[in-house]
């Protein structure tokens, strides 16, 4: 006579089975992170400012130029864009890994655009810059503003690359946001999300640069696998949730910024609407200089580098305002 099947009789092998596919989800994770820093490690040095080690790398000698990235990626986006190599003939470039991506540490907190700058601004202090140029990159431009807005001494002037600055509705903010989490987030950067990530990653990649194609320099030399390591998954989720809610505290400040502003998109950004976000701003900032490069995407220092190099210097140009 066959035994009745009960909740119990299956229960426990599903849990076990369970448990064991999140265990080696997890120590695949873990191997696969390992792989991916052995083949890429880091390119700068280290420092660290206010209990947090931060990657960060140097090049050129010059008036300081900080460039700081956008999210999910790290300071190879703006190395391997060329603009650097350029830059670097006259400006001491300074490019720090954002807390959380590339090899600077993130610890347990709430990391808005504020707390990058003032993290930032401890960190350009401790390499000795009084005074400098700030060229932030999509989520970066939020941490430029905020560092200009926190130390208008510091920062001279501003080159805002494919911003966004107002609060929209945004489907990316969900399905990005889940890895943030306390505890579900931790389980899933470990197991489901890196698998996912992988499988996203190349269509993420192609909206990125849309409608333009992805650069074969890019697609190439770009260390891909870093921004799939557990880590990287928490920094870039917990900026996604964030993205809306810090533009709605930091729009109220636009006009406070008293300095040179330039401001450059591409016209077909996929990312970021260009007239909801970057005409926008530039409307709010008579100061302020509007470059839009017509048939570009998001990733607009790669697909026009010349056109954010010569933003740069047009920013550097320009006398700060409150010397005017």
């Amino acid at each position: 006579m066959t035994q009745p099947v009960t909740a119990r009789t299956w229960l426990a092998p599903a849990l076990l089975g369970s448990a064991a596919a999140l265990g080696a989800s997890a120590l695949h994770a873990v191997a696969r992170t390992r792989e991916a820093e052995r083949r890429e490690p880091p390119v700068g040095r280290f420092m660290t400012v206010d209990g947090v080690r931060l990657h960060y790398l140097e090049r050129g000698r010059g008036e300081p130029l900080l460039l700081i990235h956008g999210n999910g990626t790290m300071i190879q986006d703006f190395l391997v864009s060329g603009i650097v190599d350029e830059l670097a003939e006259r400006y001491r470039v300074i490019l720090i890994d954002r807390p959380g991506y590339g090899y600077s540490e993130r610890p347990r907190g709430v990391w808005t655009p504020r707390a990058h700058a003032t993290l930032f601004q401890k960190a350009l202090q401790q390499l000795g810059v009084t005074q400098a140029v700030v060229l932030g990159h999509s989520w970066g431009s939020l941490v430029a503003v905020a560092l200009a807005l926190q130390a208008p001494g510091l920062v001279r002037s501003l080159v805002l690359a494919s911003g966004y600055y107002y609060p929209t509705l945004r489907a990316d903010v969900l399905l990005f946001s889940p890895p943030a989490i306390p505890v579900l987030g931790d389980v899933l950067r470990y197991t489901v999300s890196p698998l996912v990530g992988r499988l996203m990653l190349p269509g993420l990649i192609r909206t990125m640069f849309a409608p333009a194609p992805v650069p074969e320099r890019f697609d190439r030399q770009f260390p891909k696998d870093l921004m799939l390591r557990p880590s990287q998954l928490r920094a870039s989720a917990e900026d996604a949730a964030l993205m809306t809610p810090v533009t709605v505290e930091l729009q109220e400040h636009y006009r406070d910024l008293a300095l040179p502003v330039v401001i450059i998109a591409g016209a077909d950004d996929q990312v970021a609407d260009v007239g909801r976000q970057s005409e926008r701003l530039h409307g709010e900032l008579p100061q302020s200089t509007l470059v839009v490069v017509p048939g570009m995407g998001h990733m607009i220092h790669h697909l026009a580098p010349a056109a954010v190099v010569a933003a740069v210097d047009q920013a550097a140009r320009r006398p700060h305002a409150r010397a005017a």
